[in-house]
């Protein structure tokens, strides 16, 4: 501690973000700043700027309910809202939820909440409105992920496992430091992606590791439509592919391993099933269509002698074959994953020391050290089910009654009446925002968490402001980290902002359950007991963590590092005596072929990786109208939409909107100039951003990053630069119905003069009619009293 100049005491507290650690510096109870952990040799440049939102102008500070929800008319996403105090905003709440589950059912209220809301493990909204809705009595819950959805789905049946096997048994970086010579990273290594981790880094060492191993000789390739998705120190080779043709690619590069004898075809025989087909399907055996180089480079805009040299290279080296998480999220999106693991099958690597195939490997600290695990908050079962598809939950909303094929089952798409949603933004992760808009007007009620006036809020009919990371108590571990950290209240919240967990606790007190949801405990409680069930389960593996007050003093424990495996681990095993060391597929091998899928009868996705024409891309007749194929990736200044108003994400505006990426050649055939505002459009929607002409883009393709605000105008128009108001919803196939972003064409052309203006970040109207205390306002305009009265939802 010291004493500034005004004698105005600095204190310092430790605290996390899923982009990293952090020391946050108070003066008079005000924070001042956030200085990264000096240990940490590659901090995030989004945590200074953090702090700025908690008090920024679209804060939200107190209860609002949308007065079109009391009235019966009104649009979300359109309406004034009207101040309330906390007493009735509750009541109106636990009333609605009692309502619907009472006349409908538990399955007609979905339970909406995303993972990246904290990366504290008490204060995790997803844990906590999970745990109040399973012990209200349950709840339609969501199953898979917007990041991983296909690949979740698709690699256990491949080779077996949870869905994110191949992340936990692909080669680590020490492994490829050590042993490889080549990586082939399908969707690129991008450095922004190393930013983040669930729980958040201690310390950024993934690039660290990238350039230790192109010191160590490992050479880089990047398939990708853009050439930063590598650090320039791997000087890596570049090979601009058109988007969503990787499973060509990958087929043709089999294809030349097989005609040229350099497939390790002992492998692929003792330690696969279904090489046969797989090997038939590819020389065009079965249907007369090889797929050779030249087949390859007519859909990927690949040289076919390119082709055949990257294959030689592959056959040749000690090889990775990186799948990035970007390649599965498109239009048959299983097929790059499962041809990614058919192509290190045939590599000769699979399974050796450094080799073989990886998942994400650019992503945080995946493949940098292993894995502890920290304690969460305890979850009941949920007793309703089944959960459905995270990505589809549009079509849930829209087609009460419709069905869903999934992964084998048969979904019926309940009818919900209510959505509770607290942590994350549906209005930032799904596709085509303007269907969204439409199917969020469906349910009766939707009520959120926030803290700020975003899409979410402005689409809800209950907003409960709750307090922040800075605002609050918890403890936290990153993924693949060694060092738990103690997060410390830095900051007082606005006056009466509770936390998610005091929200809840005092729902589940107006409920009946409140005893079962809180056990007894305060909230320094719950972090301390999670904590000591933490200690307790480590002391198994004899990590000795110090009491519970010397850590919290402290600021930190840390842990052992978790020694990386140098042997290539269970797919060696594998390799070296498949009998002994099955792994857990119905086969006991990697699954070229899988029976069980094939079983399914899924015309989208058959039984063995194949290559199934996107329904947009730039070889399609849709390319005419909209020549141009869209990459909305992730974002360098900010976690998906979260702090989009802070610094590091405002001062990388162009013109006060998302940049949008153009080669120069593109640009110029359309009269734009960098820096102009720009329209994207296609038949869903548009919405205008800034140009930033570059070639780091192949020709034909634009990138505008994920996570701008969505600011629609009366028309539609979102005016901010939110990709995902031209993004197609449709799942990526039957088998997994992940989401397909990647499979969108657009056009660009100039805005033109006085583009409109982003608001963004300005509230919505608010109306002062709060109720003098003891009245809850007229039954009548309130559809959670009085008998008959059903809201203006139920008018259906």
């Amino acid at each position: 501690m010291t004493v500034d100049e005004h004698s105005r005491e600095i204190t310092r507290s430790p605290t996390t973000f899923h982009w990293g650690r952090y020391e946050v510096v108070t003066s008079g109870g005000e924070i001042v700043a956030l200085e990264p952990d000096p240990a940490d040799p590659d901090p995030s440049p989004i945590g200074p700027g953090v702090a700025e939102a908690d008090r920024a102008p679209y804060r939200i500070t107190r209860p609002m309910v949308r007065e079109g929800w009391l009235t019966g008319s009104g649009t979300r996403g359109g309406d004034r809202f009207v101040a309330v105090r906390w007493e009735r905003a509750l009541d109106l709440t636990a009333r609605e939820l009692d309502r619907v589950r009472t006349r409908h059912g538990n399955a007609a209220i979905y339970g909406g909440s995303y993972g990246w809301g904290s990366a504290g493990r008490f204060h995790h909204p997803q844990s906590q409105i999970h745990r109040f809705l399973a012990m209200a009595g349950g709840y339609t819950a969501s199953v898979n992920s917007y990041s991983q959805a296909a690949m979740e789905v698709v690699l256990p049946h491949v080779i077996g496992g949870g869905p994110r096997s191949l992340e936990e048994r692909g080669p680590s970086w020490p492994e490829i430091v050590d042993h490889a010579e080549l990586v082939v990273s399908f969707g690129g290594l991008a450095a922004k992606n190393a930013q983040m981790v669930p729980g958040g880094p201690s310390r950024h060492t993934q690039v660290s590791w990238q350039r230790a191993a192109a010191g160590a000789g490992v050479r880089f390739v990047n398939v990708s439509p853009v050439r930063a998705d590598t650090e320039p120190d791997l000087r890596a080779r570049w090979v601009p592919i058109r988007p969503a043709t990787d499973t060509a690619l990958m087929l043709a590069l089999c294809h030349v391993l097989l005609t040229e004898d350099l497939a390790d075809t002992d492998f692929a025989r003792r330690c696969c099933v279904g090489f046969d087909r797989f090997r038939d399907y590819v020389l065009g055996t079965a249907d007369g269509c090889a797929k050779d180089a030249e087949w390859a480079a007519a859909i990927t805009d690949i040289p076919a002698g390119d082709i055949r040299d990257l294959a030689r290279q592959i056959a040749a080296h000690r090889t990775v074959i990186n799948l990035a998480w970007s390649i599965q999220r498109q239009d048959h999106g299983e097929q790059p994953y499962w041809a990614g693991i058919a192509l290190a099958a045939l590599s000769g690597s699979f399974g050796r020391p450094g080799g073989g195939p990886a998942a994400g490997l650019g992503i945080a600290e995946t493949g940098v050290r292993g894995h502890w695990s920290i304690a969460a908050l305890p979850q009941p079962p949920n007793p309703v089910s089944p959960a459905m598809p995270v990505a589809r939950i549009a079509d849930v909303l829209l087609h009460p009654g419709a069905t869903i094929d999934y992964n084998g089952a048969r979904l019926t798409c309940p009818d919900i009446r209510l959505v509770y949603w607290a942590g994350g933004n549906p209005f930032h992760h799904h596709q085509d925002l303007g269907r969204l808009a439409r199917a969020w007007q469906r349910p009766d009620t939707v009520i959120v968490h926030e803290a700020w006036w975003n899409a979410n809020a402005r689409h809800a009919d209950i907003v409960l402001p709750v307090a922040t990371p800075l605002e609050r108590e918890d403890l936290a571990l990153g993924s693949s980290d060694t060092t738990i950290t103690a997060m410390h209240r830095a900051a007082a919240p606005p006056a009466d902002v509770p936390t998610d967990h005091r929200v809840f606790a005092a729902l589940a007190e107006r409920l009946g359950f409140a005893e079962r949801f809180t056990e007894g405990r305060t909230e320094r409680q719950w972090v301390r007991e999670l904590y000591e069930r933490t200690r307790t389960r480590l002391a198994a593996s004899n990590v000795d963590l110090p009491d519970f007050e010397r850590f919290w003093t402290d600021g930190s424990a840390s842990l052992p590092e978790r020694e990386m495996r140098h042997d290539g681990g269970a797919f060696a095993a594998l390799r070296a005596d498949p009998d002994a060391h099955p792994i857990a597929t119905p086969s006991g091998r990697v699954e070229l072929v899988s029976d069980t899928v094939a079983g399914f009868g899924y015309p989208d996705c058959p039984g063995m990786p194949v290559w199934l024409e996107p329904a947009e891309w730039l070889g399609a007749a849709g390319a005419a109208r909209h020549p141009l194929h869209l990459v909305s990736n992730q974002p360098r200044t900010r976690l998906h939409s979260q702090y989009d108003g802070a610094r590091a994400s405002r001062e990388a505006k162009v013109a006060g909107r998302e940049p949008v990426d153009l080669h120069p050649d593109d640009a110029r055939a359309r009269g734009i100039a960098d820096g102009d505002v720009v329209r994207i459009h296609n038949d869903r929607g548009a919405c205008l951003a800034g140009a930033r002409l570059t070639d780091a883009v192949r020709p034909g393709v634009v990138v505008l990053a994920t996570g701008a605000w969505y600011d629609p105008d009366a028309d539609g128009l979102d005016r901010h630069g939110n990709p995902n108001v031209l993004t197609r919803d449709a799942g990526t196939s039957r088998l997994a119905q992940g989401p397909t972003p990647g499979t969108t064409l657009v056009e660009v052309s100039p805005a033109g003069p006085d583009p409109a203006p982003v608001r963004a970040f300005e509230p919505p109207e608010i109306v002062e009619t709060e109720p003098a205390p003891g009245h809850h306002g007229p039954a009548h305009h309130c559809p959670a009293h009085g008998a008959g009265n059903h809201g203006a939802g139920e008018k259906r």
